[in-house]
């Protein structure tokens, strides 16, 4: 069971996100439910390059006599790893964007009630 327990905590953190951007009607709410939907990607990611008594994927400092054969063996996965830096970045310039976003919405309606807004536009 402890085994599972960052896949749990991926499910929860999904639908957590999932949860605030779907049912709730405040903007800021909706940006913040991104947010957590977009960490439990990233755990998920992580979660998947993980090996039991793995080593971080740099050959600067490997012990003599490891042969080649045996590096691969002991070593994470680095691709989940830059692809969650990746997705760390874009998630930030994301967030960024929405509270700009947000933020003009507000001045103009006043209000950052999602179904506010909606009637607003008619």
């Amino acid at each position: 069971m402890i085994y599972n327990l960052p896949f749990l905590t991926v499910v929860a953190l999904i639908a957590i996100g999932m949860y605030a951007i779907i049912f709730k009607r405040n903007l800021i709410k909706i940006a913040v439910g991104i947010t957590i939907l977009e960490s439990g990607v990233n755990l998920f990611l992580i979660t998947l390059g993980y090996r039991e008594g793995g080593v971080a994927p740099i050959f600067t400092n490997l012990p003599p006599g490891i042969s080649p054969d045996q590096i691969p063996e002991k070593m994470v996965l680095p691709v989940p790893q830059a692809l969650t830096l990746t997705s760390i970045v874009i998630g930030v310039a994301v967030l960024a964007l929405i509270l700009s976003f947000t933020i003009n919405i507000y001045r103009k309606y006043g209000t950052l009630d999602a179904g506010k807004i909606r009637r607003l536009k008619e």
